[in-house]
């Protein structure tokens, strides 16, 4: 993710909002400066571990095995970058490789990294969202002219381009009952929903909710349909009905977050990473993530 927006800060501190229903405490699960400021694309495994983006440097991938402890997982491909990054019912790890205008896959057993989708036409992948039945969907912005694209990508590895002309493409994610796909833009701060087809063909697009300020970039669904959507220069996470209603807003300590990814014990965990700290913040949302795994 490469953007500049403008910005306003406030110190962290736990809060009831005006249309919060509850109380959230943060904290740091990674301290600053682990992670590069290009810290994305959390995600967890089958075991349960964190994978995230960029760990010490650029083209790197990073596993969180607890708390305060990283290691180097993987390094990517010569020019590749990875930032979303999602993993599929048989453990695969699936990378947005915005460098290389590539999707990647890591085997679960070998841990190798190849090119799984490529399609010169991308601007730059920037994040995934992957169906149980293991079809992906992927935001591709153009930074420098405010606009995107919106791609699927079928198990097979083919690219079919869904739609071009929008907003900057960010953060995206398929409902808990499979039947909604999710998608932001962030400069235009507007999240979008679309019907899934059982043929994967997207239907009826319509405004879910716009926001008057500060960008939006990842984001994940809790198991009743929650967006929980990371408000880039707030240092919020917002967390928004099924019908575009905005229940909660959960005050972070640093004012970056780039993406969101549920897991812990319970599944309710939210792990959110920030870019500027190069850390994890994390806190304990009502209700689990959906998950590939269950």
């Amino acid at each position: 993710m490469k953007k500049i927006i403008a910005l306003t800060i406030s110190l962290f501190t736990p809060l009831l909002f005006a249309h919060s229903i509850q109380t959230y405490q943060t904290s740091d699960w990674i301290t600053d400066k682990v992670f590069t400021q290009g810290v994305e694309g959390p995600a967890v495994d089958k075991s349960g571990h964190l994978f995230v983006v960029n760990f010490e440097k650029e083209g790197t991938i990073g596993k969180v095995t607890a708390k305060g402890e990283a290691q180097l997982y993987i390094t990517l491909p010569k020019g590749s970058t990875g930032n979303g990054i999602r993993f599929d019912i048989k453990n695969n790890m699936y990378i947005a490789d915005y460098s290389g205008h590539n999707i990647l896959k890591v085997d679960a057993y070998n841990k190798k990294a190849s090119v799984f989708a490529h399609n010169p036409k991308m601007n730059q992948p920037n994040d995934i969202a992957i169906m149980k039945t293991g079809t992906l969907f992927a935001s591709d912005p153009n930074w420098v002219k405010s606009t995107g694209q919106l791609w699927r990508i079928d198990t097979n590895g083919s690219t079919h381009l869904i739609e071009s002309g929008m907003g900057t493409t960010n953060g995206i994610e398929v409902s808990a009952d499979q039947k909604h796909l999710y998608v932001n833009e962030s400069v235009q701060r507007k999240v979008w929903v679309y019907d899934i087809q059982p043929d994967k063909s997207l239907k009826n697009k319509r405004l879910l909710i716009e926001f008057a300020d500060f960008g939006l970039d990842g984001m994940r669904v809790d198991i009743k349909g929650n967006l929980y959507i990371a408000r880039y220069g707030k240092g919020v996470i917002a967390k928004v009905s099924p019908q575009g209603k905005l229940l909660s807003e959960i005050k972070l300590k640093g004012q970056y977050p780039t993406n969101v990814a549920f897991g812990g014990k319970d599944g309710n965990q939210i792990f959110v990473t920030m870019q500027k700290r190069g850390a994890i913040e994390t806190f304990f949302a009502q209700y689990p993530g959906l998950s590939q795994f269950n």
